[in-house]
């Protein structure tokens, strides 16, 4: 049964709020409002000295693989939200694979699920890794807000800068993948201004679906539920998933949205470890890590784990 075996990440602390956004994507002081007071986003994470490697890197470093560990790893998979996410030609992920010694693992993305394709590289990896249950994989996530739209979405979110490194097995004891239930929706694979009405209308319902249909495929309730970890998109897209499904909202961790924005797909990852560092997972907690994705279509995910 595929297991996290470790999570490592990296945050940068500088913050770019969205007063100075404002003026690039021509918002309105109400605009502006309605980001802190509604949507919760106040600021994002944010490092301009940092490249992308630099952030792979550092999160890969908070991994703290063993030469054991490094050894075994055979597959690296960059989860990335964005299908271009450096200029041409620099290469991040096999920088960092030659930087961490992990030069001999097999390396490529996994992006075609936008923001969702975290959820969808710890899948494959599991995948990958079933005939050979000796070998581990990596899932890196993270990338730079280097342009316009991966600053900011309208009246949505602000994306924020940070990396994240998780370990995979095949099996293990720990954070281990009950359930996984991905909805793909490709009557969103058009231009974004003409699909976002009907996006945004389904939004909830779908994710919710996506929630409650991971949790009943282990045969368990919501109630079972310890924890959820969001993607870090906006908080108001929480309280309406949570109304539809009947969750608590107190036991969504969204204490990162305010501060560091919406983290590609590494906001899963960064969550777990919040809530590790804060006890809110206890051994054999069950929880699920959920996400949407949008681009080339969309995507509703979410997993159940056991801690």
């Amino acid at each position: 049964m595929t297991s996290l075996v470790a999570v490592g990440t990296h945050v940068p602390e500088g913050r770019v709020p969205v007063e100075a956004l404002a003026e690039r994507f021509e918002l309105t002081p109400m605009q502006v409002r309605v980001f802190r007071r509604y949507h919760k986003i106040g600021q994002a994470a944010h490092a301009p000295e940092s490249s992308l490697t630099d952030l792979l890197r550092a999160a890969l470093a908070d991994l703290a693989l063993t030469g054991e560990q490094a050894a075994r790893v055979r597959y690296v998979l960059y989860a990335r939200t964005f299908p271009v996410v450096v200029p041409y030609p620099h290469n991040p992920l096999h920088d960092v694979c030659r930087d961490a010694g992990l030069g001999h693992a097999q390396a490529f993305a996994v992006g075609q699920q936008a923001c969702a394709s975290g959820l969808l590289a710890i899948d494959l990896a599991g995948r990958l890794l079933a005939d050979d249950p000796s070998s581990l994989a990596v899932v890196l996530t993270g990338e730079k807000a280097f342009t316009g739209e991966a600053q900011f979405v309208p009246e949505t979110s602000m994306f924020g800068e940070g990396a994240a490194a998780c370990l995979v097995s095949a099996s293990g004891e720990r954070d281990r993948l009950l359930s996984y239930v991905a909805r793909l929706r490709g009557e969103f694979d058009g231009d974004l201004e003409e699909v976002a009405g009907e996006f945004q209308r389904i939004y909830h319902d779908a994710l919710g679906e996506a929630v409650t249909a991971a949790v009943a495929k282990v045969g368990l309730e919501l109630a079972d539920i310890a924890v959820i970890l969001p993607h870090n998109v906006n908080v108001v897209a929480w309280q309406r998933t949570c109304k539809r499904i009947g969750y608590p909202l107190d036991r969504v961790l969204l204490e990162h949205v305010a501060d560091y924005g919406h983290v590609f797909c590494a906001d899963a990852f960064v969550n777990h470890r919040t809530a590790v560092a804060r006890g809110l997972l206890r051994p054999g907690d069950r929880y699920v890590v959920a996400a949407a994705g949008a681009g080339r279509g969309a995507t509703f995910a979410a997993m159940v784990f056991e801690h």
